[in-house]
């Protein structure tokens, strides 16, 4: 089972579409994206709703470049970080356009909720805002 990280704390993963690999036609309301994903290769059409990407590891950081690039390049539907993203790492996933990581039952146990919560205020540990005060 999975678990959805957003800034009010876990949820129930309340998608049901499925998801599509990433040549996938033009038709497809989610797609499903390597770390190796090339940001500028994938077509963003009216239809689609939700991107996911992958974190293979908590030490493989693609994930955040992928999601900036793709919210620079217009994209303003959903974006799920899955796998690998610790609680340490949500204020970067927030702040690089994440909207809500996915996370299994065993990281939400050994990362219970509160410490998620922690870093939900993601925009006050911002220290680039800070510093433009």
């Amino acid at each position: 089972m999975t678990i959805i990280v957003t800034d009010s704390g876990f949820a129930s993963d309340d998608w049901d579409q499925g998801y599509c690999a990433t040549g996938a036609a033009n038709d497809c309301v989610a797609l499903d994206l390597p770390s190796d994903a090339t940001p500028e290769e994938i077509t963003l059409t009216p239809t689609l709703e939700m991107i996911r990407i992958d974190f293979p590891s908590s030490a493989d950081g693609r994930g955040f470049t992928i999601a900036r690039a793709l919210r620079l390049r217009g994209y303003t539907g959903r974006l799920r970080a899955r796998g690998h993203v610790l609680a340490d790492q949500y204020a970067m996933a927030r702040r690089s356009g994440f909207d809500e990581v996915e996370i299994d039952d065993a990281l939400a146990t050994r990362q219970p909720v509160d410490q998620w919560q922690f870093r939900a205020d993601w925009n006050a540990h911002n220290y680039q805002a800070r510093l433009r005060g």
